[in-house]
């Protein structure tokens, strides 16, 4: 029997809400550093959850900036979310003791070819819609694209996923597909998830 979907939800900031969201019992949290972001962590919030994973997601950050948010968070988890490097994202592992996961934004299944040059260099990457501006767009991109990738490091499926989702995500068969990267579709306002929804949603998707 296949093990149920982690459920991922990121751009996270409010400590009541994180309270909440973690009670849910997903398996990863993700907090933003990234200023344009209107999920931007700007500090340390008064509750940080215990019985999940925590995951820092940064953009084209500097290894001291990172090492700098790890300090302060303990991340379970880096997630890179720009042009880095593959080599970066060894470094990342290898500096600071953490999992790295590595943001793809996809349109062609010729996107898929320079992710090949990262394999063994992350834990996990995460497939998510392609856009001109960084960051999440909040649409979904076609997930037929998913047969093109034959790589050996799982994945979870990012971009648009919403309380309507469910069916679709279910029909999505990939041997490396191990969860799901929740944000835009389940917010009250950037940053507050609304708990009832996702709620709801996990129940379905399990």
């Amino acid at each position: 029997m296949k093990r149920p979907l982690l459920i991922k939800v990121c751009g996270m900031r409010e400590s009541e809400n994180i309270r909440s969201v973690e009670a849910l019992g997903i398996d990863m949290m993700g907090f933003i550093f990234f200023e344009p972001s209107p999920r931007n962590v700007c500090c340390v919030p008064d509750y940080l959850p215990q019985s999940v994973k925590k995951v820092g997601v940064f953009v084209n950050s500097s290894l001291e900036f990172i090492q700098e948010k790890q300090n302060l968070f303990q991340f379970d988890a880096i997630q890179l979310h720009g042009m880095e490097a593959p080599d970066f994202c060894s470094e990342v592992a290898q500096k600071l003791g953490v999992e790295v996961m590595k943001a793809f934004s996809l349109e062609t299944k010729e996107d898929f070819s320079k992710i090949a040059e990262y394999e063994g260099t992350c834990s996990m990457y995460v497939f998510d819609t392609k856009t001109p501006k960084v960051g999440g767009s909040g649409q979904k991109f076609d997930w037929s694209l998913l047969q093109y990738y034959t790589g050996n490091t799982p994945f979870l499926l990012s971009g648009g996923i919403d309380s309507q989702s469910v069916d679709d995500v279910k029909q999505v068969f990939h041997p490396q597909l191990v969860g799901v990267d929740l944000n835009s579709k389940f917010e009250i306002s950037p940053a507050v998830k609304n708990v009832d929804l996702l709620k709801q949603f996990i129940k379905e998707i399990r």
